[in-house]
């Protein structure tokens, strides 16, 4: 057997049969079950990154499988497959938790192997916060950033720059840490978006801007259930929020974002103006203080954005390298 472990369950042979083929180039192992009562089986014995389940099969559901998952095999990421005339339980069951994504039958081959894909990928990012692995953790951060060819290099940036912030304010060293891995893994939630839309060249529509909203809520679920201190969980949940509560996903504004959100919140925009994107040339150093300065207490924390830009300033004045 080789990689890690996907078990799927769907009460139809031709399919079982269909999704191993599917994956027989990958360092994946494919684990079947033509019953949900077969797959507890299963999962009892082995241990399982990723758990995809039909939802319409005799006897017991899977929504109800998968939410039974949850005790056997917490860690694991539940994938519900639907027909399009249960697809309302499918996003009730996304929006109450129990499952991460859901794949529409018939499926297209290369969404399915990608949304497996990208969920054993969330899975490995949950162990390896567990593990306290520093370089596991980078490593993940890294691999999470190969999906948007614009953004490599971004995680690792926007820790220096966080830490530029933490050092000038004289933080306790734990916070500086908990900060540290929060810029790491800020965007670890996008590991659940298409690429597609990661590297769309043009204005993304309102449905794609949606689906980039949701990247912080995912990827707090992922530091929650890695039981992550609570500061690194707040950076990644409340990292584009804003201080005049326009932001998302919570609408939060003010002193009401946590103190290590706000400091990612001016690291993540800087670095962002500061490197190409799809859709623009990247801003200069100076240039983007600016616009840091211009979102003072509407986007950013001012007397923040005060303190970033005269370490900033004094970076550059003293002919060093800001990237």
């Amino acid at each position: 057997m080789k990689g890690d472990f996907v078990l799927f369950v769907d009460d139809e042979q031709n399919i079982l049969s269909a999704v191993k083929r599917l994956f027989i180039s990958d360092p994946v192992t494919v684990l079947t079950a033509t019953t949900a009562l077969e797959g507890m089986e299963i999962l009892k014995s082995n241990t399982v990154s990723v758990i995809v389940s039909d939802n319409m099969m005799p006897g017991m559901k899977g929504i109800e499988f998968l939410t039974w998952t949850k005790t056997v095999s917490p860690d694991s990421v539940r994938i519900l497959m639907t027909g399009y005339a249960d697809l309302h339980a499918a996003i009730e069951a996304i929006n109450s938790g129990e499952v991460f994504r859901f794949v529409t039958k018939p499926w297209d081959d290369m969404e399915l192997r990608q949304t497996v894909l990208d969920s054993i990928a969330k899975y490995k990012i949950a162990s390896a916060i567990k593990s306290a692995d520093e370089s596991k953790l980078l490593s993940l951060a890294q691999t999470i950033e190969l999906k948007d060819h614009y953004t490599r290099g971004h995680c690792e940036r926007v820790a220096k720059y966080a830490q530029m912030l933490t050092d000038a304010m004289d933080l306790p060293d734990d916070m500086k840490k908990n900060i540290k891995y929060g810029s790491w893994l800020h965007d670890c939630g996008k590991i659940g978006i298409p690429e597609a839309i990661l590297n769309k060249p043009g204005a993304l529509d309102a449905e794609q801007f949606d689906t980039i909203k949701k990247h912080p809520g995912w990827g707090a679920d992922v530091a929650r259930k890695a039981q992550l201190p609570e500061p690194v969980v707040n950076i990644v949940l409340y990292h584009h929020e804003r201080i005049d509560g326009k932001g998302y996903p919570t609408g939060l504004k003010g002193a009401d974002i946590p103190l290590e959100a706000r400091i990612v919140a001016i690291a993540d925009a800087f670095d962002a103006m500061t490197s190409d994107r799809p859709y623009r040339k990247k801003l200069s150093a100076k240039e983007a203080m600016h616009v840091l300065k211009e979102g003072e207490s509407t986007s950013f924390d001012h007397a923040l954005v005060d303190i970033f830009t005269s370490v900033l300033s004094g970076v550059i004045y003293n002919n060093e390298h800001v990237k």
